[in-house]
């Protein structure tokens, strides 16, 4: 095998060498069936053990207590957008949205489309550079869920504690930043997240809710769209992303090995700090798009005073075997993604690029 890239995309992202050259290992012949997963039965005794066995595990590592139902559904998160208003959000309630940047606003216009919503906060006049206060939040009373997104890809910033609902359910889209750190579950009545981040591949979406918010949903939604459609039936309604799945199977394992959600956590510390530092301690050189309490762990975003460098730093950047450092196309500068796959040597790496790239052109 050639040197692998330092893969810093935001997403499909950076998987862990041993996991992809275990599926390598399996991928025509998975638990002695003389064929892939790929190949076989979703009604299948193996399958359904590795479907049941993923559950389990992700129940382990994330802390999900016994009455919440934990759903692999297709789609990605931007689905979640649309599903969450359909089933959660009856006339004359209103769905509650915290406006934090790109993907807030995304799930917003979805709800819009099937409800009354209404923005409880919102961090737009500074340019979604930070998580707005919430600790005086004022959620009305008639408020069918609050939504928040855990962490802005984009924008790169991340609440560092989630606001109070009381009665009124929680939902967290955790797309970009779940098992990365320790939540409690028990605080939310919902929480989603598209694996291609932390988790695994495209193809897959976690969600997870409190049994009594799916228990029945409106049965003027289509059969696919219901999520009492997929609890009843385990996520096995229909053909699922089977591949997609044993990888998360195969991730939550890696975690696990890695010492759970707690150690990763303080992994991505570790690996943040040395980028973060070398933006604080650049003079000026770098400057970090987020405010400082709000700096994303897993995407970290920053500037360049040059438009010029900046396209100078993305393409010896490649030349150097980094890969994703280019910032969204809807908002230009730079990004480092550093999910939980990302190793600390490539951080280091990016560091003492950044470094020598300042030397040269500061």
């Amino acid at each position: 095998m050639t040197k692998r890239a330092y893969n810093f995309n935001a997403g499909p992202a950076a998987l862990p060498l041993e996991v992809l050259q275990q599926a390598q290992e399996q991928l025509v012949d998975y638990a002695s069936a003389g064929m892939s997963i790929m190949e076989m039965s979703h009604r299948s005794a193996i399958y359904e053990q590795m479907n049941e066995e993923t559950q389990s595990l992700l129940r382990e590592l994330f802390g999900i207590p016994s009455n919440y139902k934990v759903m692999f559904l297709q789609g990605g998160a931007s689905t979640q957008f649309a599903m969450i208003p359909m089933n959660l959000l009856p006339a004359g309630k209103v769905g509650a949205y915290v406006a934090t940047g790109s993907w807030a606003d995304k799930a917003l216009k979805e709800a819009k489309l099937f409800g009354e919503t209404t923005v409880v906060a919102s961090s737009e006049a500074d340019k979604f550079n930070r998580i707005p206060d919430l600790s005086n939040v004022e959620i009305p009373s008639n408020a069918a869920y609050l939504h928040v997104t855990s962490n802005e890809t984009i924008e790169g910033t991340q609440y560092k504690q989630f606001p109070v609902a009381g009665d009124i359910p929680l939902i967290g889209d955790m797309s970009s930043d779940i098992l990365s750190r320790p939540v409690d579950v028990s605080q939310f009545g919902l929480i989603y997240a598209g694996a291609q981040k932390n988790l695994g591949p495209s193809g897959v979406t976690i969600v997870i809710a409190r049994e009594d918010l799916v228990q029945e949903s409106p049965k003027s939604i289509a059969t696919m769209m219901r999520y009492d459609t997929h609890v009843k039936n385990n996520s096995l309604y229909n053909t699922p992303p089977s591949f997609s799945v044993y990888l998360v199977n195969l991730m939550l394992k890696w975690v696990q090995s890695r010492g759970g959600v707690a150690a990763m956590e303080q992994y991505n510390r570790d690996k943040t700090q040395l980028i973060y530092d070398t933006i604080d301690q650049s003079g000026g050189f770098y400057r970090g798009f987020a405010d400082a309490g709000s700096r994303s762990a897993m995407n970290l975003t920053f500037r360049i005073h040059s438009e010029e460098l900046e396209k100078q730093f993305v393409k010896e950047s490649e030349a150097n075997g980094f890969v994703g450092l280019k910032g969204h196309r809807s908002v230009g500068g730079l990004r480092a993604s550093t999910y939980n796959a990302v190793p600390l040597e490539s951080c280091k790496a990016l560091a003492e690029f950044m470094v020598d790239f300042q030397k040269r052109n500061g």
